[in-house]
């Protein structure tokens, strides 16, 4: 589905893209994840027409595994511009990729999307309703969620609850939550203001911004398909040609 410009939709965005991709198996072998392909079409692709579809016009690439090969494949694309964050001589986490690549997303909010994140919308486009749910007056950080039991590829006992006011509450260590974090958000530059340096996970800063009440949560309107293993590939192709996407 093609979405319409919104005004409110960030001009730049980061696709995280670098992680060794092992639960793949014999699929990330002799390639990085995100070229792993999903109704032919390699993983990254899905996600950058998604991005283009939305009227995001530059994205900034992390890549470690296989970086040669996922550079190569990346030179080909026109829509989005895309921009490489090397990361080859050192893995450095959601958290350090991301900010490594902070001088290349501009001073603005910005779109972050998991290479391995697809989904199946419903009506209105999910990230132009995450562009406009997102307020940088009040938020550091706006999450794309998932019902647990509309996730795909999905085996875990969530990641969040969603108060009232759109607030996040993590789930306690040895509980369950009704939703996950899809891989999919929206950032502000603050967010990483005081960041740890070197390898560093991104859960570290959205706990920060949990305690000060800036980690806010949308539902997803539409099927989660987390594609992280063999298996999850043929439940998200068989999604994908359920909905005539």
């Amino acid at each position: 589905m093609k979405a319409l410009r919104d005004p409110a939709m960030p001009a730049h965005a980061m696709v995280l893209a670098a992680g060794l991709g092992t639960r793949m198996r014999e699929n990330s072998k002799t390639q990085p994840k995100p070229l792993v392909p999903v109704q032919k079409r390699a993983l990254i692709d899905h996600v950058l027409d998604r991005l283009a579809d939305a009227g995001v016009a530059n994205v900034v690439v992390n890549v470690h595994y296989f970086a040669d090969q996922l550079e190569a494949h990346l030179q080909a694309r026109e829509r989005p511009r895309v921009a490489i964050s090397d990361e080859r001589k050192q893995l450095l986490g959601t958290g350090g990729g991301i900010t490594k690549a902070l001088p290349l997303l501009g001073n603005a909010p910005f779109l972050l999307v998991n290479s391995d994140s697809l989904w199946v919308e419903r009506t209105t486009a999910n990230l132009v309703r995450l562009a406009k749910f997102f307020d940088r007056l009040r938020m550091d950080a706006a999450l794309l969620l998932a019902a647990t039991g509309d996730a795909h590829g999905y085996d875990g006992s969530g990641d969040y609850a969603l108060e009232a006011d759109g607030r996040l509450r993590r789930r306690p260590e040895r509980g369950s939550a009704p939703y996950v974090y899809m891989g999919v958000a929206i950032l502000s530059p603050r967010l990483f203001d005081e960041a740890p340096r070197g390898v560093f996970g991104l859960g570290t800063l959205f706990d920060r911004a949990e305690k000060a009440g800036r980690l806010m949560g949308l539902k997803l309107e539409g099927t989660f398909l987390h594609v992280g293993t063999p298996e999850a590939i043929k439940e998200a192709e068989a999604e994908l040609r359920r909905a005539g996407a």
